[in-house]
């Protein structure tokens, strides 16, 4: 027997039951039009923060992109030979502990010099390679001792892409040849240029040194690069640091800071700094000219500047053996 009113829909008995589960999970027609129409709303929102998300991302690349730009430039080109001095000099190669190759010209100290055991490690600047920096190095071979440059990975016919990490490395391992060409740790003088500063520190902090030379160097890549681009948050935003004050409280070899009151790049500001922060013995040497114009303006005081650090040096290994003599 059928139940009264079980059909009182007529042809659509199913109805009841649709609506009964509509109701059910608590939804009603007028529920679903209010959520399509939210849905509609949440979607240009949705947009507005993929857009902003996007430009932000656009951004932060851009600014990486610039400030890689700023800290390394790296010239393929290699625009003179180390054979145009007319010295005796090796053209090396040599592997860093990442497996890149990097390449460096060894020039051999004199003969007849007392100090050839005495080797530069030049750690040169953001700019160009190794073979910009040849004059530099007969201006080092005047004070007697040995140089060994080489190009950080990415730069001259270094492999790969420079990075702050990466330099790193490539110190190490450009120290580690001269170990294997039979130099004592000792005997290895590490000297950063502008960048190399920040380089030729961390070095010091990794292997043992005889000395370190900071030439025309910062404090820090923010430090300088807040100076340089003022309108730019580049403490806030900077992963580059080379934060070489940092380092020189830790730092136990000797330290020479030279610097010129006329560099445009690099205050004088942060030699003074450095100078500060280094321990004893230390030595502040004023130079003349532009940050890369110490050698034609004042080439001789430069060199004996270094001679005087070099000469401090063997004082200090002379008093040494004499009082292990003692």
């Amino acid at each position: 027997m059928e139940r009264p009113g079980a059909l009182g829909l007529g042809a659509c008995p199913g109805l009841r039951v649709g609506c009964g589960r509509f109701h059910r999970a608590g939804l009603s027609f007028d529920n679903l039009a209010s959520f399509g129409v939210t849905r509609s709303k949440r979607q240009p929102r949705i947009a507005r923060i993929a857009r902003v998300f996007a430009l932000l991302l656009v951004l932060y690349l851009m600014l990486r992109w610039f400030e890689h730009r700023q800290v390394y430039q790296p010239y393929r080109c290699m625009e003179a030979n180390g054979s145009e001095p007319g010295r005796p000099f090796e053209d090396v190669y040599f592997q860093t502990a990442d497996g890149l190759k990097l390449n460096g010209w060894f020039f051999p100290a004199d003969e007849v010099s007392p100090r050839k055991q005495l080797v530069y490690l030049l750690c040169h600047g953001n700019a160009g390679n190794i073979s910009h920096r040849l004059d530099h190095c007969m201006a080092l071979l005047e004070t007697g001792a040995g140089v060994f440059l080489f190009d950080y990975r990415g730069y001259g016919r270094s492999e790969g892409r420079p990075g702050e990490e990466g330099t790193y490395l490539d110190a190490q391992a450009a120290h580690q040849w001269l170990r294997q060409k039979g130099f004592a740790a000792t005997d290895i003088i590490a000297l950063g240029e502008s960048l190399g500063g920040g380089v030729a520190s961390e070095l010091a902090l990794r292997e043992p040194l005889g000395g370190l030379i900071l030439q025309s160097t910062y404090t820090s890549v923010p430090d300088v690069g807040a100076e340089l681009f003022p309108w730019l948050p580049v403490r806030w935003l900077g992963t580059i640091q080379y934060d070489t004050h940092s380092k020189l409280p830790r730092i136990r070899v000797p330290v020479l800071v030279i610097h010129s009151r006329d560099d445009g790049l690099i205050g004088f500001h942060h030699a003074e700094k450095n100078f500060a922060a280094a321990n004893q013995p230390k030595t502040f040497w004023e130079i003349a000219g532009g940050h890369n114009e110490f050698l034609e303006n004042d080439r001789a005081r430069y060199v004996d500047g270094l001679n005087r650090f070099l000469a401090m040096l063997e004082d200090r290994r002379a008093t040494a053996k004499t009082g292990n003599h003692g």
